[in-house]
C-alpha cells in the first residue's frame, strides 16, 4: 500500500482492505446498520437485487460488509455493504456479517467510494458525487489537486480528465444532473453548464422542460461564456436554446478497424476514452 490516504487503504483485494486474513468478522443486527452519510450510490430493488437475494438465501453473505462505530446514537455506519444489507432484509435475515474498522471520516469515504465503483452499472450522477467526495476526502489529507486527480484516476481506471469532468458534473442542480442520467443532456454539455450559478442552471432546466428542447455542447458553451461575462439572462438562454442546431454527425468505426489498434482486453469504454484523449491531443496541436 502506498500514497497518502488513497494508498493507505488502496483496494487490491478484500484481505488488503480490511487488514488481513485474521480480521474478525461479527454478525450485527440489520437494525444496527445505518447508511453512510450522503451515500451517493442508489440501492434499487431491481433484477440485480433479485439475483443477490437468491444468492444470499442459498449461500449467505460471502463477503462481509465494512462498518465503523457511530459517534452518536449507537450502532454502526455502513461503509461498504448497502446492497448486501438490503438483500439480507429481502431474504428475511436479521443479521449481516461485517468487519468493524475505526476509520476516520476521510478514510471511510475513500473506502466507500472505491468499493462501490467496482459495480457493473453506475449512473453519471453517482460517479459525479462519488468522485467529488473522494477528491474532497483526499484533499483534506494535504494532497495537491493535480496529484489527487491522478491518484483517483489511477484507482478508477479512468483518465484524470474524465474524473475532472465527473467532479464538475457534481455542481449541477439535481434537475440537470438527472437529465444527464436520462441521457437528455450530454456529459460534455453538462460540464459546461456546471459553471453556471444555480439560478442560471434553473433557467436552463425550465426552458428545456417548457420548450422540450435539448442543449448541445456548443449551446452550453455559449451560455457559459455569457455567464462568465455576467451578461446572461433568462431571455438570452431562451434565445440560445431556440437556435437551430447543426445537423449531428454520426461516425462509426468497424470492429475490424478497432481490432487493429486495441487488444481484446480493452473494454468499449476504455477504447472510447483512448480515442477521445488522442483527439484532444491532436486538437491541442492545432488539428494537424
Amino acid at each position: 500500500m502506498s500514497r497518502s490516504i488513497a494508498g493507505k487503504i488502496k483496494l487490491n483485494n478484500f484481505a488488503d482492505l480490511v487488514g488481513g486474513d485474521d480480521t474478525a468478522i461479527t454478525d450485527v443486527p440489520l437494525s444496527d446498520l445505518h447508511e453512510f452519510k450522503n451515500h451517493p450510490f442508489r440501492v434499487l430493488d431491481d433484477e440485480k437485487m433479485d439475483e443477490m437475494v437468491e444468492s444470499v438465501k442459498t449461500n449467505g453473505i460471502l463477503n462481509p460488509g465494512i462498518v465503523r462505530p457511530r459517534m452518536e446514537g449507537g450502532g454502526y455506519e455502513l461503509i461498504a455493504g448497502h446492497r448486501r444489507k438490503r438483500a439480507c432484509e429481502l431474504a428475511g435475515l436479521e443479521t449481516m456479517p461485517v468487519v468493524i474498522r475505526n476509520y476516520s471520516d476521510d478514510e471511510a469515504t475513500v473506502v466507500m467510494v472505491d468499493t462501490n465503483l467496482q459495480r457493473e452499472i453506475i449512473l453519471p450522477s453517482e460517479k459525479a458525487h462519488a468522485y467529488r467526495m473522494k477528491f474532497d476526502a483526499m484533499s483534506h489529507q494535504g494532497s495537491e489537486g493535480g496529484n489527487t486527480l491522478e491518484e483517483i484516476s489511477e484507482d478508477a481506471g479512468e483518465s484524470a480528465k474524465t474524473v475532472q469532468r465527473y467532479i464538475a458534473l457534481s455542481k449541477l442542480t439535481d434537475g440537470l444532473l438527472a437529465m444527464v442520467d436520462e441521457k437528455k443532456l450530454a456529459i460534455r454539455a453538462g460540464v459546461e453548464l456546471s459553471y453556471l450559478k444555480d439560478k442560471e442552471q434553473e433557467w436552463v432546466e425550465t426552458i428545456m422542460n417548457e420548450e422540450e428542447v435539448l442543449v448541445s455542447p456548443d449551446q452550453a458553451s455559449k451560455i457559459r461564456n455569457y455567464s462568465q461575462n455576467k451578461e446572461l439572462t433568462k431571455g438570452l438562454v431562451h434565445e440560445i436554446l431556440s437556435e437551430e442546431k447543426s445537423k449531428p454527425r454520426k461516425v462509426s468505426l468497424k470492429t475490424e478497424t478497432i481490432n487493429q489498434y486495441f487488444d481484446d482486453d480493452y473494454s468499449s469504454e476504455e477504447i472510447e476514452e483512448t480515442i477521445i484523449r488522442l483527439l484532444e491531443e491532436w486538437k491541442e496541436k492545432g488539428g494537424r
